[in-house]
């Protein structure tokens, strides 16, 4: 293993901050009675007073590594760089599939239930974002609006660009329903589509680009990387570049990244022993025990990976707010009764969660570099 799984940037998990500065607060305050006339203060001034908004969610751009390469050549971004805003954080766990639903629901994820990349169901674990379990298709087990019940832009009916191969998925049936796709197969559609439909007085506009994380999984950190970051602050500059007078463009993501690389492990067999199996991802795993084997499996894990890893019970996780004020019951009932979060840049195997290739960087966690996005933005020149 590399010795950067060693490093630890954060001494306690972060919390995110709902009811303030997080992902969870953006579609309710652009959406809600007042609209952009009297925004939160953790919206970038650019955006308050706009007659219309075009929401960017760029999968995977964490705050943290957009600062890191901008100080480093301001050029390699100077879209994004110039634009006014800063930092909030996303959910728990930092995921996409959590995430995004947060975003166009405004819900957390103790109140929409997407509450993982694998979620248990009743002990049949599914991968959400094919919507699968081991029996393959799980689409008519699990009807995705049962699954999660909050509808998304607080009920309303907007235009949601996204690549054209996400149509008709559970996934998207789950957290962008009953909304109007305008679908792309090219990146420079999308740019078309925000000026038509702003043209047409769209009052609000909902993108999604999916690049930037798709790279960092695959190739990590390095010019692969710099390069799609280039491409996606030219997608925000040719979006800007159609948006007419009194519109803003507001970007932000759902999750950061970490370098994990092959700084990957199973857990020992002394915790494994003790669970019946494992849901959530590398760097969130939740281990699934009967209840008097809880404090068990906690002494075993802080054991055997407390130099790398947060270990709380379900229970802590829920008391302290990490899944919002309130958890459902029927919440309660898909997640693990421990879990193990990286807080180095490590990832945790689980044989029966398979991927299709090796993994670069990973997320899922709730360290700064995860948790921490941008919600920055630009009005119309």
């Amino acid at each position: 293993m590399s010795s950067a799984v060693n490093r630890v940037v954060d001494a306690e998990p972060r919390m995110p901050q709902y009811g303030a500065g997080c992902v969870t607060g953006i579609i309710p305050s652009l959406l809600g009675p007042r609209g952009t006339s009297d925004l939160p203060s953790f919206f970038p001034d650019a955006v308050r007073g706009a007659d219309q908004v075009v929401l960017l969610v760029v999968d995977g751009l964490g705050w943290h590594q957009l600062q890191a390469r901008v100080a480093a050549d301001r050029m390699i971004a100077p879209t994004l760089a110039s634009m006014q805003g800063g930092a909030i954080t996303t959910i728990a766990p930092t995921t996409t599939v959590t995430a995004l639903t947060s975003i166009s629901t405004g819900a957390t994820p103790g109140e929409h239930g997407l509450v993982g990349y694998r979620i248990d169901f009743a002990g049949n674990v599914v991968q959400m974002l094919r919507w699968a379990d081991s029996r393959g298709d799980a689409r008519r087990r699990l009807e995705p609006r049962d699954v999660q019940p909050c509808p998304p832009f607080l009920g309303s009916s907007v235009p949601v660009l996204s690549k054209a191969e996400f149509d008709g998925t559970a996934f998207t049936e789950s957290h962008l329903r009953d909304q109007r796709a305008h679908s792309w197969r090219a990146v420079s559609s999308m740019v078309v589509d925000v000026r038509r439909l702003l043209a047409a007085g769209e009052k609000f506009v909902y993108c999604y680009y999916d690049c930037v994380d798709k790279i960092a999984h695959e190739r990590g950190f390095g010019e692969y990387y710099d390069s799609e970051l280039r491409t996606a602050d030219r997608l925000v500059a040719d979006i800007a570049s159609v948006l007419p007078r009194g519109a803003a463009l507001l970007v932000t993501a759902d999750h950061g990244q970490v370098m994990v690389g092959d700084n990957t492990t199973l857990l020992h067999p002394d915790v494994t022993q003790l669970v019946t199996h494992q849901s959530g991802e590398g760097r969130f795993r939740w281990l699934h025990t009967k209840t008097e084997r809880i404090d068990e499996v906690v002494a075993a894990a802080r054991s055997h990976h407390g130099h790398h890893a947060w270990v709380m019970t379900r229970d802590e996780m829920i008391d302290g707010g990490f899944f919002g004020p309130r958890v459902t019951d029927v919440v309660r009932r898909r997640l693990g009764e421990v879990a193990v979060m990286a807080k180095t840049d490590i990832s945790f195997d689980d044989p029966a969660d398979k991927t299709y290739f090796e993994l670069q960087c990973r997320h899922g966690s709730l360290t700064s570099e995860e948790i921490d996005v941008p919600l920055i933005a630009l009005a119309a020149g």
